[in-house]
């Protein structure tokens, strides 16, 4: 699962690695693969991730890790239907988010 990272414009290969607990050579694979990703790279070379990327990311991830989808099958996906997956991939993370609390009130009961 993924790990909530602090709000900044920018995001490292590594912390954003260390957010969703995957090597940091499968975001560039993803990269490769789905053109949805467009992460900045400095002068250096080095990645640097924005807020959009990461909202990117999570979809993938959610579709290919949590759903099983093929690598294939997630980019037919995000190509036909990108707005109606993102918009209830974000309704199942607020409301996952709302479950967890409400289980931290029942516990503190």
């Amino acid at each position: 699962m993924y790990i909530e990272l602090a709000e900044k414009r920018y995001y490292s290969i590594g912390e954003v690695a260390t957010a969703f607990n995957v090597n940091a050579s499968l975001l560039r694979f993803w990269e490769k693969e789905f053109e949805v990703l467009k992460p900045k790279k400095n002068a250096k070379g080095n990645r640097k991730f924005t807020p959009e990327d990461i909202q990117n990311l999570k979809l993938i991830y959610h579709l290919v890790k949590e759903r099983g989808f093929t690598l294939e099958g997630a980019k037919i996906h995000l190509k036909e239907e990108r707005k109606e997956s993102l918009s209830n991939f974000q309704i199942i993370t607020k409301l996952e988010v709302i479950k967890q609390q409400l289980i931290n009130i029942k516990n503190q009961l």
